[in-house]
Formats: C-alpha cells, structure tokens, sequence
C-alpha cells in the first residue's frame, strides 16, 4: 500500500462517529465491543446524576422466542435497552405540556446486529421540535459520552 493510503486509512480509524438519523432515530457506531459500551453507558448515565431505573434484554428475549414464534433468524448478537429518567428536566417538559409524560422514561439501546458482529450501535428515538428537544440533547450527550465522543 502507498503510503499516502496508508495515512488515509489512519485518518478514516480517527475520525469521530457521526450519527446516523433516520426516521425517529438517533445512532452512532462504533467498533468498541458491546461490554464495553454497556459500561460506558451506565457510567455516562450516572455522571449525569441519574439512575438506571431498568434494562431490557431484548436480544436475549428475542433469542429465547425465536422457535416459539416460528422464526429461524438471529437478528442481535446483543441487545439491551436503559430505562432512565430525570426529575428536574421530566418536570420542566411537562410543565411545558403534560402530555410529553408520553416520552418518560427515557431510553438508549446498545445493539450488536447479527450481520455486523463487528459493529456496536447505541442510540435513541428522536423527540419532536419543543421541549423536548432538551431531552434529546441529554439523550446525544450521555449517548456520545458512552462511547468516547465527548
């Protein structure tokens, strides 16, 4: 290899994840084992001062159901998803308008697709333009932050 492609492929291996948006989504990848975003995750979500209040195993669920429910595809390697929630920011969106008790508690997944055993993907639904714009930036920093961006 030239050595110019050589310092190409070294600056493509640093530069930061950018998130993927699709359609109420928010994601970003990355090549850091799943135990390892996990990790940064829990410890992303309490340097914000919050709490896990609960965890999804939604890959392993998936794989326990697979053959009760017909199927033969593995979709996660691993999946989980964190259930959080913050007193001060939930009161301020809903004071706002109590209807947004609609987007409580706050979730980020970490997920290894079956297809991209190599990739981990963390990420989170997108909130409608308002208030709620505030939790999502919440959302994008814990989720960054997981992950080495921040």
């Amino acid at each position: 290899m030239k050595l110019s492609g050589m310092i190409g492929g070294a600056l493509l291996l640093a530069l930061p994840a950018l998130p993927a948006v699709a359609e109420g989504l928010i994601s970003y990848t990355t090549q850091e084992s799943f135990e390892d975003v996990v990790f940064g995750l829990e410890n992303a979500i309490i340097d914000e001062g919050l709490v896990v209040d609960g965890t999804s195993h939604v890959g392993e669920m998936l794989a326990r159901t697979r053959a009760d429910v017909g199927s033969d595809v593995e979709i996660f390697k691993a999946a989980d998803v964190y259930s959080f929630c913050s007193a001060a920011l939930s009161r301020k969106v809903m004071e706002a308008d109590p209807m947004n008790i609609r987007f409580c508690p706050y979730d980020i997944f970490v997920a290894v697709k079956a297809d991209t055993p190599e990739e981990t993907i963390i990420g989170y639904r997108a909130f409608p333009e308002g208030p709620m714009k505030e939790v999502e930036a919440l959302l994008d920093r814990i989720a960054r932050n997981a992950i080495g961006m921040d």
